[in-house]
C-alpha cells in the first residue's frame, strides 16, 4: 500500500518523561503526529485553531504563551517536538499531548498539583522563618506548582542547614497528602537528634606559638564546664571557617608572611556524636619592614598623611597596621568630602632577606556632597527634632566626622532604640551621596499611679506623669501628685532644649507642698506650707560642654501650736527672732529655705501668751 494514500486521522502523543526540565523525545513520536497527505498536497498541516484541554488552575492564555506555534503555523515534527518539550519545560504539567483533530492543534495536560500548605515539625535549633525562606529559594512554598523532584531537593538543602549547625543526627521525613481540587498539603517532620560536640582540636605544625596562645580567640572549643551555656563545643562549619582565618590573622600580625594552612580535617565518630579537628599549618619566618612609602594622588599634603603610617622601616611586618593605616587615611579624606577614596597597599615581598616594602597608594576619587538628608523610622518624633542634631548638612561637602557625631548626637537622644545611617550614591552620579538615618523608636513616657494605707498616714495616693519627647517635638513635660491625711504636694516641670536656635535650653519648675501634722496624739504638732519656683537656663559651651543657670524664689511657712507637743527646734527658732519678747511673732513666721526670717505678722495672743512662758519654761 503506497504511504502516499494514506492519511493518519488521529494519534495521540505522551511523554511523561522530564530530568531537570529537559524533555527526552524520539523524533518518530512527533512525526507520527503529522498527516500522510496526498502527492499533490505538501507533508504536515496549517493549524487552523489551537484548543486547550484538561485546564484546572491554569489559564489556556498562559499555555498559548509558551507554545511555540500558534494559529497560521505549519505543523511539523519539528515544531511538535518543541512544542513539548516548552510546554514540559514550564513544570507546571505532568503530561502532555499533542492531538490533531482535522487542522485543529489539541493540547491535551495533566497539571501538577498545587501545594496549599507546607508545615513544619519539629524545628527548634534552627528558626522557621530560615528554614522557610531555604525552602521558597528551592521551589517548595504555599502556591507553588507540587514537583516530586523537589521533595528530594528538600531533604537535601535541610540537612545541610543542620550539618551547618554539627547536628549530623538529623532526619527529614517528608509526607504527602491529597487535598481536593488538584492541591497537596506537604508535611516536612524535623527530627534534629543532638549537636556534635567538638572533643579535640589540633594544630599540627606550630612550633613558635603553643596551641592555647593561637587558639585563644577561637569560638570553638573542647567541651568545658562551661558548654552547657556557651554551647561553644558545637560543632559548626561557619564557625571553624571563621576561626581558621583568625588563625591566619594571629600570624600575619605577628610577621610571618608565608604562614599557611595546608589541610584541615573533621572527623566523625562512627555515632556522629563526637568531632575531632585537626589543622595542618606552616608558620615559616618573620618578616621585616623594609621602607614605606605613599604614592597617588593627594588632594591634602602628603606631610598630613604620612604621620598616619602606623608602620615604620624596621618593624615586623603586621597586617593589622596596615590595615589600621589604610582606614586612617581614607577617614582624613573622608573628612573633607572623599567618601570613596581608596587606599591600598601594595607589599613587595623579598623572601632572600625577609623583607616587605610596602607602598600605600592613595586613590582619593572625586570629591563628593551631600544631596539630601532623609529620616525614616520616626512615626512620633518629628523631623525638626531630629534635624536639628545633625552635624553633617545638606548640599556640603560630605565629612565622615560629622555624620558620626551626627549619630552619636541622636542616640543620645534617648528617643530611640537604634539609629542606624546609610549613604547611598545618588544614581547617575559619581560626586553625590544622600544621608539616609533609619531610627527605631522606644517608648519615653512614663505613667505612675499608686495607692496604699500606713497606720500613721491613713490612705496615701500618688500619680506621676513624665513625657521626655511631648507631642513629638523634643519637649520634656512632668507632672506628679501626692496626697494623705497629713501632707499634699504637687510637681509640675517643663524643658525645651532648644529654646533658640542656636541650642540653649530653657524650662521651668514649680512646687508646692502642704503639711499639716498633730491631728495624732503621738505627733508633733505644725504646720507647714513650701512653694518653690524657678527657671533653668542651659547654654552650648562646645560639643560636648554646656553651662547651666538657675534662678528661683521659694517660701516657706510654719504654723506652731501651744498643745505642748510643738518640736523644739521650732520653739527655740521663734525665740531667736524675737518670739519670747512679748509673745507675738510666735504664732506665725514666713522664713526663706535658708531659715531667715522674713516677714511675721504679730498678734497678740492674751491668755495665750502665758501658754507659750510656760512652754519655755
Amino acid at each position: 500500500m503506497n504511504s502516499s494514500n494514506l492519511r493518519l486521522r488521529h494519534l495521540s502523543l505522551s511523554l511523561q518523561l522530564a530530568i531537570a526540565g529537559v524533555v527526552i523525545m524520539p523524533a518518530a513520536y512527533a512525526q507520527a503526529l503529522i498527516t500522510a497527505a496526498p502527492q499533490s498536497q505538501p507533508a504536515g498541516f496549517t493549524i487552523s485553531d489551537i484548543r486547550i484541554d484538561g485546564l484546572e488552575r491554569i489559564s489556556a492564555g498562559t499555555v498559548l504563551t509558551y507554545l511555540p506555534v500558534e494559529r497560521g503555523d505549519r505543523m511539523d515534527a519539528s515544531r511538535a517536538t518543541n512544542s513539548l518539550r516548552a510546554l514540559y519545560k514550564t513544570g507546571f504539567f505532568n503530561d502532555v499531548k499533542l492531538d490533531r483533530e482535522g487542522d485543529i492543534l489539541v493540547v491535551t495536560v495533566q497539571e501538577r498539583p498545587a501545594i496549599s500548605k507546607v508545615t513544619l515539625i519539629g524545628n527548634k535549633d534552627i528558626k522557621e522563618e530560615e528554614l522557610r525562606k531555604a525552602l521558597a529559594g528551592i521551589g517548595l512554598s504555599e502556591g507553588e506548582v507540587y514537583n516530586r523532584l523537589v521533595i528530594d531537593k528538600v531533604k537535601q538543602e535541610l540537612t545541610k542547614q543542620y550539618y551547618n549547625r554539627g547536628k549530623y543526627n538529623v532526619r527529614v521525613t517528608p509526607s504527602i497528602k491529597k487535598l481536593d481540587r488538584n492541591r497537596v498539603e506537604v508535611t516536612i517532620s524535623v527530627g534534629e537528634g543532638k549537636a556534635s560536640k567538638i572533643r579535640h582540636i589540633n594544630i599540627v605544625g606550630n612550633k613558635r606559638f603553643t596551641d592555647k596562645e593561637i587558639m585563644e580567640g577561637f569560638e570553638a572549643k573542647t567541651t568545658n564546664w562551661l558548654s552547657w551555656y556557651k554551647r561553644d563545643d558545637q560543632y559548626a562549619k561557619e564557625k571553624i571557617q571563621g576561626d581558621l582565618e583568625k588563625l591566619r590573622a594571629f600570624y600575619l600580625d605577628r610577621g610571618y608572611v608565608d604562614f599557611e594552612v595546608e589541610s584541615t580535617q573533621v572527623t566523625i565518630s562512627p555515632d556522629r556524636r563526637d568531632i575531632y579537628i585537626t589543622a595542618n599549618v606552616t608558620e615559616g619566618e618573620v618578616y621585616k619592614i623594609r621602607d614605606t612609602k605613599l604614592t597617588g594622588t593627594f588632594v591634602i599634603g602628603q606631610d598630613a598623611l604620612e604621620p598616619l603610617i602606623f608602620t615604620q622601616k624596621g618593624d615586623i611586618f603586621s597586617r593589622k597596621r596596615l590595615e589600621q593605616t589604610s582606614e586612617a587615611i581614607k577617614g582624613v579624606l573622608a573628612n573633607v568630602g572623599y567618601a570613596f577614596a581608596e587606599v591600598q597597599p601594595v607589599p613587595d615581598i623579598d623572601k632572600v632577606k625577609r623583607e616587605v616594602g610596602l607602598t600605600f597608594f592613595v586613590n582619593p576619587g572625586k570629591r563628593v556632597y551631600v544631596r539630601r538628608v532623609t529620616f525614616t523610622g520616626n512615626s512620633k518624633t518629628q523631623d525638626e527634632v531630629l534635624r536639628r542634631e545633625m552635624r553633617q548638612f545638606e548640599g556640603g561637602w560630605f565629612s565622615q566626622s560629622a555624620v558620626d557625631r551626627s549619630k552619636v548626637r541622636l542616640q543620645r537622644l534617648g528617643y530611640f532604640q537604634d539609629v542606624k545611617v546609610e549613604t547611598p550614591k545618588v544614581a547617575g552620579t559619581d560626586d553625590q551621596v544622600d544621608i539616609v538615618i533609619d531610627v527605631k523608636e522606644r517608648q519615653v513616657g512614663n505613667f505612675q499611679f499608686g495607692f496604699g494605707y500606713a497606720a500613721a498616714q491613713g490612705l496615701i495616693t500618688n500619680i506621676s506623669l513624665q513625657q521626655e519627647n511631648f507631642l513629638g517635638k523634643g519637649n520634656r513635660v512632668g507632672f506628679a501628685v501626692s496626697n494623705s491625711v497629713f501632707s499634699k504636694s504637687f510637681t509640675i516641670s517643663y524643658f525645651n532644649p532648644y529654646w533658640t536656635d542656636d541650642g540653649v535650653s530653657r524650662g521651668f519648675n514649680l512646687n508646692f507642698r502642704d503639711s499639716l501634722y498633730g491631728q495624732r496624739d503621738n505627733l508633733s504638732s505644725y504646720q507647714s506650707n513650701t512653694i518653690d519656683a524657678s527657671t533653668v537656663f542651659s547654654v552650648p559651651v562646645t560639643e560636648t560642654d554646656r553651662i547651666n543657670f538657675q534662678i528661683g524664689v521659694d517660701q516657706n511657712k510654719l504654723r506652731l501650736s501651744l498643745d505642748g507637743r510643738t518640736p523644739a527646734p521650732f520653739l527655740d527658732f521663734f525665740d531667736k527672732n524675737g518670739g519670747a519678747r512679748g509673745c507675738s511673732p510666735f504664732q506665725e513666721a514666713i522664713v526663706d529655705g535658708n531659715g531667715a526670717l522674713l516677714n511675721f505678722t504679730p498678734e497678740m495672743l492674751g491668755s495665750r501668751c502665758a501658754d507659750y512662758q510656760s512652754l519655755r519654761g
